[in-house]
């Protein structure tokens, strides 16, 4: 049994040919993948996130139980949260409350990259060194 799992969903300025479009609704947004599922994740959700120049979330939302930790590791742009907006930029982290209204937008004249981790409020139990352990298994690099 494998315990753990790899993909590569290729370079993040090919990110457009992913396309978010939950079935039933009018949603439509080039650029973002969610690969919890694809990677058999069961305590968070992340989402891998390109938008072009002049491109914006087209609405606002919260959410019900998850925050969320918007790393921006390329690109300028603004966000809003609960009426305040702020700008961000390569090196910018947001963590965000579940019950915050929250949109954002590409400001530059490049393109905005950004992961978005998504986890239960609430639920993390232990973290860094309080949850992990070195082993004796020797590195095979030396």
């Amino acid at each position: 049994m494998s315990h753990y799992q790899t993909q590569n969903y290729g370079k993040l300025n090919e990110f457009d040919k992913y396309i978010f479009a939950p079935e039933g609704t009018p949603i439509s947004i080039p650029g973002k993948l969610f690969i919890g599922e694809q990677l058999g994740l069961t305590s968070m959700e992340i989402s891998i996130n390109k938008d072009v120049p002049g491109t914006a979330m087209p609405f606002f939302h919260r959410h019900n139980d998850n925050e969320e930790t918007y790393i921006f590791i390329g690109g300028k742009g603004e966000m809003v949260i609960d009426g305040e907006r702020f700008d961000v930029e390569e090196g910018s982290i947001v963590s965000v409350q579940p019950e915050a209204d929250r949109s954002w937008r590409n400001t530059g004249d490049k393109d905005l990259y950004y992961i978005v981790v998504q986890a239960s409020k609430k639920s993390l139990k232990a973290s860094g060194l309080n949850d992990g352990e070195i082993t004796e298994t020797p590195v095979p690099w030396g």
